[in-house]
């Protein structure tokens, strides 16, 4: 019986990437962005979704509804297919401070023709973006779902160490 509870005991303990979410920004609507559309599409092989502008910004001229930007969520195999591949992009080398308090983390592409397999596009140009990882243990779902819902305990919330040690062990990434 003390085994089979130490069992359950490591297994929701256990972390795993929830969902990665890659987010372009242009900035402003038009053929600027289509171009980051069309980019994210062949990078992820999946449905691009647009974010409109959330204020009125008169210095850059931004509208207040207006599409500025594009992304996608990434879940399960495609995004650990995808991490890794952006991993590479970027050396295996990540910033302590692109990690929060809560385990999740965020690094920047300057250019997304250093992710590999990706080819140089003349009429799409460079393009950089961002991505984003959200880490999760069993029992986070307590805080999504509408009937009941709860908070996550401290203890069973993640750590930026937890995090890094995560990343470093199944990635072999470098925390600078």
């Amino acid at each position: 019986m003390d085994d089979k509870n130490e069992s359950n005991i490591r297994q929701m303990r256990e972390i795993k990437i929830e969902k990665v979410i890659v987010n372009i920004g242009v900035g402003q609507s038009g053929e600027p962005l289509e171009r980051a559309k069309k980019v994210l599409g062949q990078l992820t092989s999946q449905k691009v979704c647009t974010r409109r502008a959330k204020n009125t910004i008169k210095d850059f001229g931004i509208r207040k509804g207006e599409p500025i930007a594009c992304l996608v969520t990434l879940r399960k195999d495609r995004a650990i297919d995808f991490l890794k591949k952006a991993m590479d992009a970027i050396g295996n080398k990540i910033n302590s401070s692109g990690f929060d308090d809560f385990g999740n983390f965020s690094f920047g592409i300057k250019e997304h023709i250093d992710i590999p397999g990706t080819k140089y596009v003349p009429e799409l140009g460079i393009i950089g973006m961002d991505v984003i990882v959200n880490l999760e243990r069993p029992g986070y779902r307590i805080k999504r779902k509408k009937i009941r819902k709860s908070r996550i305990g401290k203890h069973h919330q993640i750590t930026k160490k937890e995090a890094i040690d995560f990343f470093q062990k199944n990635f072999g990434i470098e925390v600078i």
